[in-house]
């Protein structure tokens, strides 16, 4: 391969697609519905269906544009995720740190993207040891606001890192709808789906996944094969 890799930026969702977090995101929204009084019950399918969407969103779509409720319910499941977290239940998926890793030795820049608020990517990252893994790391709040489905955190990647000249060298990689329409809308040339999280491989191929992968671990071979054939 070349010394100076054409897909020179890589963006990475978390939870699902580097992080592995048994279902917490549920369990946490649970704890959330019912610190406010609200059925959980009524409210899942929403939240399995809009997985890796700006948290506040989901919320603000469950109260139907009460944001007074929508904060009170993000501020409850922040608090629920932070405390499952704390209490060790997310782990790495297996091979991801090694997989940054190699694609960091490979010239590439890395960046870890997510849903969440910024005091639970930063609980994550503490907890995971991971605050040395990546330069820089974005949550919808360091992207304007708006998180996935919009393209916004993918641009922040681009713009903030200057690692790449064009949209299409950008790779994005994670385990949601969201996080492959994302990747469609910002115009990167690699959008993979990973099959460790939310969604399956009908659901990430029908948003824009240009290929799915079993886990993250495969994706720098995967980046290798688009820059043999120069794609």
């Amino acid at each position: 391969m070349s010394t100076h890799p054409h897909h020179r930026l890589v963006v990475l969702d978390m939870a699902g697609t580097t992080v592995a977090d048994g279902g917490l995101v549920e369990q946490a929204f649970t704890a959330a519905a019912e610190r406010l009084g609200e059925d959980p019950a009524t409210m899942i399918d929403h939240v399995r269906a809009t997985m890796g969407e700006s948290k506040i969103s989901v919320f603000r779509h469950l109260f139907g544009g009460d944001e007074n409720r929508a904060r009170q319910a993000n501020t409850a499941f922040e608090e629920a995720y932070g405390e499952l977290v704390a209490d060790g239940r997310i782990a790495p998926v297996p091979g991801a740190a090694e997989t940054v890793a190699a694609l960091t030795e490979q010239g590439r820049t890395v960046v870890l993207t997510t849903g969440f608020a910024r005091p639970t990517q930063d609980a994550i990252l503490d907890a995971l040891g991971w605050r040395e893994l990546v330069g820089l790391t974005l949550c919808p709040a360091d992207a304007g606001g708006r998180g996935r489905p919009y393209p916004d955190m993918v641009l922040a990647a681009f713009l903030r890192t200057g690692a790449v000249d064009d949209v299409r060298q950008v790779v994005v990689a994670g385990d949601t709808s969201y996080d492959m329409l994302s990747g469609v809308r910002s115009g990167a040339g690699i959008v993979a789906g990973v099959l460790t999280g939310a969604h399956d491989e009908t659901a990430l191929k029908e948003h824009g996944a240009t290929d799915v992968l079993a886990s993250v671990a495969g994706l720098p071979a995967l980046i290798r094969q688009y820059e043999e054939r120069g794609a």
